[in-house]
């Protein structure tokens, strides 16, 4: 066959479309097992880092359980996972699997979502640990955030798709996400969560009372995702609030 004829080319450009594909396709196929139980650490990790359960050490570092690890320390923090559906609330071990975005779906289809509480222990003090899922500047925005009794913040993590690297990407930055310690999603009676807020007068974060943090500079619209992410959970978790309140 003449190598130089565009019906080679075609062939050509079509056998390796096929010989690529199928490569990919065995290796996605191979790599299923392990890339679902990296998920499950991953997890598993994001949600023990919320309940300040880390491997951090000085001021700015992010590390979490290692994945050697983290199976048995989830195993030793995670008392309970519960699943609260409707009116109802069940025990479930898989709970952390679970796929908040999925369940934001059925809420839009005006179904009923099955939504994810992890409660915790660690030092005599019991968390209760929520997922987050929301929107920011570019994608997708996602995280964890613990609470006591009285709704006080414990600690958060937050992690994200695409948003812009030194900016938007920073809310997974650690001085970001540790001043949300100590905040409170209460303002009085009501249930507000908490707002990243531009020029809330208190960069270095003293206030607690407030429902603000600081925002990142130069990441407005990221800011304002983290915000209406964190309303959006508390608003469909507040019910279950108000019972831990009035449990005292």
């Amino acid at each position: 066959m003449n190598k130089e004829s565009n019906i080679y080319t075609v062939l050509f450009a079509g056998a390796m479309v096929i010989v690529v594909g199928s490569i990919l396709a065995y290796l996605a196929s191979a790599l299923s097992a392990k890339i679902k139980e990296n998920e499950r650490f991953e997890k598993q990790q994001n949600i023990l880092y919320a309940m300040g359960v880390n491997q951090n050490e000085g001021e700015g570092s992010v590390n979490f359980v290692p994945t050697d690890r983290v199976e048995q320390e989830f195993s030793s923090f995670i008392t309970e996972q519960l699943v609260i559906e409707g009116d109802k609330i069940t025990e479930d071990d898989q709970a952390y699997l679970i796929n908040i975005k999925k369940q934001l779906d059925l809420i839009k289809d005006g179904k009923t979502p099955k939504l994810p509480v992890f409660i915790g222990e660690k030092d005599g003090e019991t968390f209760y640990i929520v997922p987050m899922y929301g929107k920011g500047l570019w994608d997708a925005i996602w995280g964890f955030m613990s609470l006591d009794k009285n709704m006080t913040v414990q600690g958060v993590y937050f992690d994200h798709k695409a948003e812009t690297p030194g900016l938007g990407a920073n809310i997974k930055q650690r001085y970001f996400m540790d001043d949300f310690k100590g905040e409170t999603i209460l303002n009085g009676s009501q249930y507000t969560g908490i707002k990243v807020a531009k020029g809330n007068n208190d960069p270095v974060n003293n206030i607690k009372d407030d429902n603000e943090v600081d925002a990142l500079a130069g990441a407005t619209i990221t800011g304002d995702g983290v915000s209406a992410m964190i309303s959006k959970t508390v608003n469909l978790y507040k019910d279950y609030f108000e019972s831990l309140r009035n449990k005292g």
